[in-house]
């Protein structure tokens, strides 16, 4: 495949997810096809459960909704013959091409999901012209990920194309649910990077320009997303407020105590109640609350104790009250240090690249949180290499804004340099 026409595909394949973006652990349709293009590559894939520990699947949608979901993604698209072992919303993806025995084994990280966000009806919206706008109402693909499927199967493409040059082993992982960072730990403890030397995620945007490059980012956060529920006793307000357990000012006493944690004196931290819902009626006594929470902290051990502070004060507002709470954790990341021997690799190949006019060999500044840290730790753990790249490019908006959109040359270009980096990789093992 010449790259000319390469670039082309990379396109047809993402602006096709674009039109169908699925949210965390519903990517059924966006899996199906995935699968159906890498086995037509002559991958070896293992799918769903084979790649997914079920009890860390954090924020995982209910048994309905993944059944309704799966009719809808039949009705649009799926690939039937790869549907079944993703039905369940276990919907990760690890293809693996073996080569020989004697190299490293290497492995690619994508992620899959979108975002319940409304796409910009707007007609000067590029997607609007171009027509692949979101075809499903309230969800879109507006952080990228579209791209980093696109990415990963024209890398897919060029492993094909050259495996006759190639030693060792490549994986390419297709991670579900990367918003709110739930999916890479179930694929963790799944095992899928046990055996992995050299370990790379990638991101297209994040603020980087066009044509520039960051071969290490140093800059996510730790991060926990909690679902905090407080449970009281209902009671009429006029008649009898004594009977009542009242879980919304339960839950208001905790979201101010939340809010006034006392920093960590070793890096930063980060606190938010984002959502509060209670009550039923305004002459009743709220007997329910409920409080979407995240911690972030500069270190896994300072969200630590973002959240164990949390957990206190949420404590203490339910015995204050005399009610019942639970906490849930959702999601959670860790923050990470990318290994710079494998960082300068990349840093090389994005140098010799004609498009790059500007390599970064490392960036600490914030970013985030990424939930690829799993992956990362796992395989450095067991001795191996990681880091995680910025591909920059132009936005229309910010990620998670309804605008949202990349430079589509943006793909080819990150396409070339992480198969540059599968050389490379292999020369510095062999030496």
């Amino acid at each position: 495949m010449l790259p000319d026409d390469l670039a082309t595909q990379l396109r047809l394949w993402r602006r096709d997810f674009h039109q169908y973006p699925e949210l965390g652990y519903l990517e059924m349709r966006t899996a199906s096809t995935v699968a159906s293009i890498l086995h037509g590559l002559g991958f070896e894939l293992q799918l769903g459960k084979e790649v997914m520990s079920e009890e860390n699947c954090m924020g995982k949608p209910s048994e309905e909704e993944t059944k309704e979901h799966l009719e809808w993604a039949l009705a649009n698209g799926a690939k039937e013959r790869f549907i079944k072992p993703l039905s369940e919303g276990y919907t990760g993806i690890v293809a693996k091409m073996d080569f020989n025995q004697g190299g490293p084994t290497i492995a690619y990280r994508f992620d899959m999901d979108a975002l319940p966000i409304q796409e910009s009806k707007e007609l000067d919206h590029f997607p609007n012209e171009e027509g692949f706008q979101s075809k499903v109402p309230n969800h879109m693909h507006a952080c990228g990920h579209d791209s980093h499927m696109a990415i990963g199967l024209g890398l897919a493409s060029w492993i094909a194309q050259n495996k006759r040059h190639l030693q060792g082993t490549i994986k390419l992982i297709f991670q579900p649910a990367e918003e709110g960072t739930r999916g890479a730990k179930s694929m963790v403890e799944a095992g899928v990077v046990n055996d992995v030397d050299y370990f790379i995620a990638s991101h297209i945007g994040t603020g980087v320009p066009h044509n520039h490059f960051v071969a290490g980012n140093n800059g996510f956060l730790a991060t926990s997303k909690l679902n905090i529920s407080f449970h009281g006793v209902a009671s009429h307000a006029g008649s009898h407020p004594e009977a009542g357990r009242n879980a919304l000012l339960a839950a208001a006493t905790a979201t101010l105590n939340m809010h006034a944690i006392a920093r960590h004196a070793d890096g930063a931290s980060r606190i938010n109640v984002g959502e509060l819902h209670a009550g039923s009626g305004r002459n009743v006594i709220a007997n329910h609350a409920r409080l979407i929470v995240e911690t972030r902290g500069n270190t896994s051990k300072i969200n630590k104790y973002m959240k164990n502070q949390v957990t206190a004060i949420v404590a203490g507002a339910a015995e204050m009250y005399q009610l019942q709470y639970k906490i849930e954790t959702v999601g959670e990341a860790l923050n990470c240090h990318c290994s710079r021997d494998l960082a300068t690799i990349l840093n090389t190949c994005a140098v010799n690249h004609p498009a790059i006019i500007n390599s970064q060999l490392e960036s600490n500044d914030s970013a985030g949180s990424e939930d690829a840290t799993y992956f990362m730790e796992r395989v450095q753990k067991n001795g191996g290499l990681a880091t995680y790249c910025i591909f920059g490019t132009d936005l229309a908006a910010g990620h998670h804004h309804e605008r949202f959109d990349i430079n589509e040359a943006s793909m080819l270009t990150a396409v070339e340099i992480l198969s540059q980096s599968i050389n490379d990789i292999i020369l510095m093992h062999s030496s």
